[in-house]
């Protein structure tokens, strides 16, 4: 019987190694630009995050934005933007990826209250969807297809 790893592998999926964390999240680590960092992977953020402080840790070119982040813990969150950045979780990369940046402080204050690392930022169902992810909760492992090579 084939596995669901051979079977994703083989329909041209990369397997992503996923951490189980203290507070019942999923870690995943990703470089943006070039540069490494932690994620929490989370499908019910509809935008990958990262921090403000991670301007220019991950070499970002922001702007303004008029739209108010909202999450689990806090609302009506100022936020700006960064376009064009590459994205590269794995073997996967993607280029021009939009990311939201907002005050991260609050998921991190609570990460360190329950004896978990801060975070970078947030990986979210856009860029899950871009990667027709999928996540095999059992094995703890995150699967993104990988470009067509034509």
């Amino acid at each position: 019987m084939e596995t669901l790893r051979d079977f994703l592998l083989a329909k041209g999926y990369s397997k992503i190694k996923l951490k189980f964390t203290k507070t019942n999240h999923f870690e995943i680590k990703a470089s943006i630009n070039g540069i490494k960092g932690r994620f929490i992977l989370d499908t019910g953020a509809s935008s990958s995050c990262v921090g403000f402080e991670a301007i220019d840790r991950f070499n970002l070119k922001v702007k303004d934005s008029e739209i108010k982040a909202v999450g689990a813990g806090a609302s009506d969150m100022a936020t700006k933007i960064s376009k064009s950045n590459n994205l590269k979780i794995g073997k996967w990369e993607k280029n021009r990826v939009a990311l939201i940046l907002f005050n991260l402080s609050h998921v991190n204050k609570g990460l360190i209250n329950h004896n978990a690392e801060p975070v970078d930022g947030i990986i979210g169902a856009d860029v899950l969807k871009k990667g027709k992810a999928i996540i095999d909760y059992e094995k703890k492992y995150l699967y993104l297809k990988m470009k067509e090579i034509s």
